[in-house]
């Protein structure tokens, strides 16, 4: 029987001592030299390019973190060719025994919402794009969010429900009073109630919250509200947020989080700190460095492991 998500992702953790997740967000204007395409490039071109520069990524951070997000906007943005570059990078990251979270951010109802989870939801043949994961929106309601959970139970596969997101034009809705309580109070509650009956042996269920580091306060409120929820963490580094700001997400074993970087990351030889160092023609051992210094910055993350 194919463990539950949660208990992977724990496993692995464990296994690397890392609590870092890997963006993988390609974008024309800072991909390295090496790689951009000649002349007037079109989709096919770029698609080569966005795939090599993500693959050469998971290379260089396969045995230094448990887990990449792909960023299914940028390849969409290429239309047909970016989608089967997508899907094969999904392919190399389980290849090199990393999980997948796809960031969609999907949601709708229905028949339509089912679509969704059956289309993502399920590593290796259990689905067609084959992701451990999803981002997902819950702005829907819950019978948007059933169908995903449905598929998480079926597939032992995770979704991350947007809780309180990094953005700061996010409080417009998130904050909002609703019934005593904010929205994105409500959001963690329904997150909870999810959970509550499928905790796996690390003691964390397959519905998961997205938090922003940006917000610290409200990240040790929601650790404490969601007990039995992953918390992916996005904000750290290119956004403002650091090592202290994250520490509130973690349980005293140094689990229930990831922290993930992008920019910060995938861009490292473009940084002054690196740039010297490595530049463009040694851009995957930049990336391979600021991986390494990352999971150094949130080592304190296990003290109490």
């Amino acid at each position: 029987m194919t463990a539950s998500f949660s208990d992977r992702l724990c496993q692995k953790i464990l296994d690397l001592r890392s609590v870092t997740c890997v963006g993988l967000d390609p974008r024309k204007a800072s991909l390295p030299k090496v790689l951009l395409p000649g002349g007037d490039a079109g989709p096919d071109a770029w698609a080569g390019a966005y795939e090599t520069f993500c693959r050469e990524i998971i290379d260089a951070v396969a045995d230094k973190v448990p887990v990449v997000k792909p960023q299914a906007a940028f390849f969409e943005q290429l239309g047909p060719a970016g989608l089967m570059a997508l899907h094969r990078v999904v392919q190399h990251a389980h290849r090199r025994g990393l999980l997948t979270i796809m960031d969609g951010k999907r949601n709708d109802i229905g028949s339509t919402a089912e679509a969704y989870a059956d289309a993502y939801l399920g590593a290796g043949r259990a689905s067609v794009w084959g992701c451990d994961s999803l981002t997902v929106s819950p702005y829907l309601g819950q019978d948007s969010l059933d169908p995903f959970v449905d598929q998480c139970d079926a597939r032992a596969a995770g979704i991350f429900v947007l809780v309180k997101t990094s953005n700061p034009g996010g409080g417009m809705l998130q904050d909002r009073p609703s019934d005593g309580q904010t929205v994105y109070q409500r959001v963690a509650e329904a997150v909870d109630q999810y959970n509550s009956s499928r905790q796996g042996a690390s003691g964390f269920g397959p519905v998961g919250a997205v938090v922003g580091a940006t917000y610290p306060e409200q990240l040790a409120e929601l650790r404490a509200k969601m007990p039995s929820a992953f918390i992916l963490i996005p904000g750290f580094g290119a956004q403002g947020g650091g090592a202290a700001d994250v520490l509130a997400g973690f349980d005293d074993r140094g689990l229930g989080a990831i922290v993930n970087s992008s920019r910060h990351i995938i861009f490292a030889h473009r940084r002054d700190e690196y740039a010297e160092k490595f530049g463009e023609a040694k851009w995957q051992e930049a990336v391979a460095a600021a991986t390494d210094d990352m999971n150094q910055q949130l080592a304190g993350v296990f003290t109490g492991a």
